[in-house]
C-alpha cells in the first residue's frame, strides 16, 4: 500500500507540473496575387508605357489643371507609384540631383540602398533605379530621361506603416512590375 500511494504522489505531481508556454511570432497574411498582366497606357502626355492590368493610372491635376503626372493605384498591394513629368529647362544634372537628394532623406531607416542602370537605348529611355531596403517610407525610386529634354521620376508608397518583413512578398511583386514598366517606357516624338 505504500508503494501505491508513493507512486500515486509521484503520478499526481508529475501531472500538476506547469507548462511553459513560448508565444509565437507574428504572422502576416498571404497575398493571392494574379499572374502578371500588361495593358498600353497612352495619353496627351508624351510618353507611352504598359502598365499591370490591376492597377489604375490617375492622372493628376494642379492649380492650373491637368499635368502629364500620374499617380499609379497599386491596388491589392494597396499602395501608389507617383510618376512626376518634367520638361528639363535646367541641366540634366540639376534633375539628377534632386532625387539623389530626396533618396538620402531615407538614409536614416535604411539598411540598404541599391541602385543599377536600366538602359533602352532604342527608345531614348536611360533610367536609374533605387530600391531602399528597410522600414523607409518609400521602397522604390528611379527616374527616366531622354538625357536632352524631358524626366521621369517614379516615388512608391505604401499606405501602411513600413514593415519591410511584412511588406517583402508585396516589393517583390511589385518590382517585376516596375521594371517591365520601365523597359516598355517610350517617349512620343
Amino acid at each position: 500500500m505504500r508503494y501505491f500511494i508513493l507512486v500515486l504522489a509521484v503520478f499526481t505531481l508529475i501531472a500538476c507540473e506547469e507548462e511553459n508556454y513560448v508565444p509565437k511570432p507574428p504572422t502576416y497574411l498571404r497575398l493571392d496575387l494574379p499572374e502578371h498582366a500588361y495593358a498600353a497606357y497612352e495619353d496627351d502626355c508624351p510618353y507611352i508605357l504598359e502598365t499591370p492590368e490591376i492597377y489604375t493610372v490617375k492622372p493628376v491635376n494642379d492649380e492650373n489643371g491637368a499635368t502629364c503626372h500620374k499617380d499609379i493605384d497599386l491596388g491589392p498591394l494597396n499602395g501608389s507609384v507617383h510618376l512626376s513629368y518634367i520638361e528639363m529647362t535646367d541641366p540634366l544634372s540639376a534633375y539628377v540631383n534632386f532625387v539623389n537628394d530626396k533618396i538620402d532623406e531615407h538614409k536614416v531607416m535604411a539598411s540598404a540602398i541599391n541602385d543599377w542602370k536600366i538602359l533602352v537605348p532604342e527608345n531614348d529611355v536611360y533610367c536609374t533605379f533605387f530600391e531602399l531596403q528597410g522600414d523607409v517610407a518609400s521602397p522604390f525610386q528611379f527616374y527616366l530621361t531622354d538625357s536632352v529634354d524631358q524626366f521621369v521620376s517614379g516615388v512608391v508608397y505604401f499606405n501602411s506603416v513600413p514593415n519591410y518583413d511584412s511588406l517583402k512578398p508585396s516589393l517583390d511583386y511589385l518590382k517585376v512590375d516596375l521594371e517591365h514598366m520601365i523597359n516598355s517606357f517610350k517617349w512620343k516624338d
